[in-house]
C-alpha cells in the first residue's frame, strides 16, 4: 500500500509476480480519468494482475469480460460492491482452485 501513485505502479510493473491484486482509489489521485491513465501504464502487467479502479466519479460499474481491463466500482463501496469485484477481478485464479 502506498500514498503516491507512481511508487505504486513501479511496484507492480517491477514485480507483478509480487502481487494478486491491484486496487486504486482514484480520487485519491485526481478521479476516475488518471485512474484510467494509471490503468493504461500497466496495461502489460493487467493481462496478469488484475487492477480495480474505485471512484466517486463513477456512474455505473463496470465487470468487463476482457482480461486485462479494470473493474470499475462506485466509491464509497459497500460490502456487496467489493465482494463482486474482486470475484469478478479474480475470477480466472477462483475458477482454477475450483478445478
Amino acid at each position: 500500500m502506498t500514498d503516491d501513485l507512481f511508487v505504486g505502479l513501479e511496484a507492480v510493473i517491477e514485480d507483478p509476480a509480487g502481487y494478486g491484486l491491484c486496487v486504486i482509489d482514484c480520487d485519491a489521485f485526481g478521479g476516475l480519468a488518471a485512474g484510467r491513465r494509471a490503468h493504461a501504464l500497466l496495461i502489460d502487467v493487467a493481462r496478469r494482475v488484475p487492477v480495480i479502479l474505485l471512484s466517486k466519479d463513477c456512474t455505473a460499474q463496470e465487470f468487463p469480460e476482457e482480461r486485462g481491463e479494470a473493474v470499475v466500482l462506485r466509491a464509497p463501496t459497500s460490502g456487496i460492491s467489493l465482494r463482486v469485484g474482486f470475484e469478478h477481478a479474480l475470477r480466472d485464479r477462483l475458477a482454477m482452485r475450483l478445478m
